[in-house]
C-alpha cells in the first residue's frame, strides 16, 4: 500500500495525515550505508519479496539436499512453546484454554471441544524464523527493509492509519516457497574443546563480552568446523546450524522435566547474551549465497561482544537486509548433536501469515 492517512487529535478534531509525512528517520542513530553501498536491488531482481527462499526453487538444492539422507530417519527440532520458556526482553507467550470445555457438550454423542487462546509476538517467540518485515536499518530517509524498501511505502494499514501488517515486506512472500536444504552442522562446543579452548565438562560456549573471546565464531572457524565435520564445503542454497550449547539450558530432552526455578535459571542466561557468530562469519556463510542461518540461541549473533563492537546484532543487518538470507532462532541444536547429525535434508516453511514479521514453527531434519 503506497498511501495511507494518520489521523491525529488536535483540540478535539481528527486531521488526517499523507503517509510520506512520516518519511524521516526515526530518533537515534542513522546509517546511510544501504544508499552509498546499494544494497538493492537483490539479486533475486528488484521487484523480489521471498530473498533466499528463492534457492527452495532450484531443483538441483531439493536434490542435494535429499541426497544427505542415509538412514531414512527424521528428527523435528523445534522447541516448546510455553510461558516459562526463554524469551527475548518483554516477548511472552500467554495461552489459555477458554470455556474448559470451550464448547458443548453437543449431540447424543455428547461431543465437547478445546481451543486456544494466544497473546504472543507470534513471528518472534522462541523457535522463531525473522521474515523480511522483522530486522529493517534507520536511514535518513526512514526505517529501510529488505530490497530498499522503506516501511513507510510497504504497510498495510486500517482505520484510524493503524498499520495491519508489514505489505510488501510479510512473511508470506518466503513462506509461499518455504525451506529444502543441504544443512551443515556447525558444532561450535566440539570444535572448540578440540582446540583446547573449553574444559571437556563444558556444555556450552562462553557469552563474548568483547573481541577475541572464545564466544564469537569468525569466518575461520566456520571452515574449520566444516573440515572437522568431514563434510563438503558450505554451496550455495545450504543452510547453516550453529550449535553453541547455550540452548542446552532449555532443550527439548529437558524443558518438561524441569522445574520453574530451572526454567528461571534458563531465562536469566538467555537475557545476559549469547554466543554465536562474528561479523566474519557471516560475511563468508553471504559470500557462499547460503539460503538460511539457524542456531540455539535468540538472535545468532554473537553478543554483547563481537568481532567489532558498537553493532546492534550485525548479522542480522548484513545478511537480512543486505542479501535476503533469512534467520531461524532458538533451534534445538542438541537434539541434532546427540544424534551425531553433521549434515541433513532441512524441511520447513514459515507459517502463511499475510504481513507478519516472522513465524513460529518446528522445522523436519531427515538424516
Amino acid at each position: 500500500m503506497r498511501r495511507s492517512i494518520i489521523a491525529a487529535a488536535v483540540g478535539g478534531a481528527l486531521i488526517g495525515f499523507a503517509g510520506t509525512a512520516l518519511a524521516q528517520a526515526l530518533p537515534g542513530p542513522t546509517d546511510d550505508r544501504p544508499f552509498t553501498e546499494n544494497w538493492w536491488p537483490s539479486k533475486w531482481g528488484k521487484d523480489d519479496k521471498a530473498g533466499s527462499a528463492n534457492h527452495t526453487k532450484n531443483s538441483a538444492n531439493v536434490r542435494r539436499a535429499l541426497a544427505t539422507v542415509k538412514n531414512f530417519k527424521a528428527l523435528t527440532i523445534g522447541k516448546f512453546y510455553h510461558h516459562e520458556a526463554p524469551a527475548f526482553g518483554p516477548r511472552g507467550w500467554h495461552m489459555s484454554i477458554p470455556g474448559t470445555p470451550t464448547g458443548g457438550p453437543f449431540g447424543k454423542n455428547a461431543l465437547i471441544y478445546h481451543d486456544e487462546l494466544v497473546t504472543t509476538e507470534i513471528g518472534q517467540i522462541q523457535t522463531q524464523f525473522d521474515g523480511p518485515g522483522h530486522i529493517g536499518i534507520n536511514t535518513s530517509k526512514g526505517p529501510m527493509m529488505y530490497n530498499g524498501r522503506l516501511t513507510w511505502n510497504v504497510y498495510e494499514r486500517g482505520a484510524g492509519g493503524r498499520v495491519m501488517g508489514m505489505g510488501d515486506a510479510g512473511v508470506e512472500y518466503p513462506a509461499e516457497f518455504g525451506f529444502v536444504c543441504r544443512m551443515v552442522v556447525l558444532d561450535a562446543v566440539a570444535y572448540r574443546k578440540s582446540q583446547g579452548k573449553l574444559p571437556a565438562s563444558a556444555e556450552m560456549l562462553p557469552i563474548p563480552k568483547q573481541p577475541g573471546d572464545i564466544g564469537i565464531v569468525t569466518a575461520d572457524d566456520v571452515k574449520a568446523m566444516v573440515r572437522m565435520s568431514g563434510v563438503g564445503e558450505i554451496q550455495s542454497g545450504d543452510c547453516v546450524a550453529l550449535h553453541t550449547g547455550q540452548g542446552n539450558t532449555w532443550s527439548n530432552d529437558r524443558y518438561k522435566s524441569m522445574t520453574a526455578e530451572e526454567r528461571a535459571a534458563a531465562r536469566a542466561i538467555f537475557a545476559q547474551g549469547e554466543p554465536g557468530f562474528g561479523i566474519s562469519a557471516c560475511e563468508y556463510m553471504a559470500s557462499r549465497d547460503i539460503a538460511l542461518t539457524m542456531g540455539d540461541t535468540s538472535a545468532n549473533d554473537a553478543q554483547p561482544g563481537n568481532e567489532v563492537m558498537g553493532y546492534a546484532v550485525p548479522c542480522h543487518t548484513n545478511m537480512q537486509n543486505r542479501r535476503g538470507i533469512w534467520n531461524l532462532e532458538n533451534v534445538d541444536t542438541k537434539s541434532l548433536v546427540d544424534a551425531g547429525i553433521k549434515e541433513g535434508a532441512f524441511v520447513w516453511a514459515p507459517l502463511k501469515i499475510i504481513g507478519a514479521t516472522g513465524s513460529p514453527g518446528n522445522p523436519i531434519v531427515l538424516y
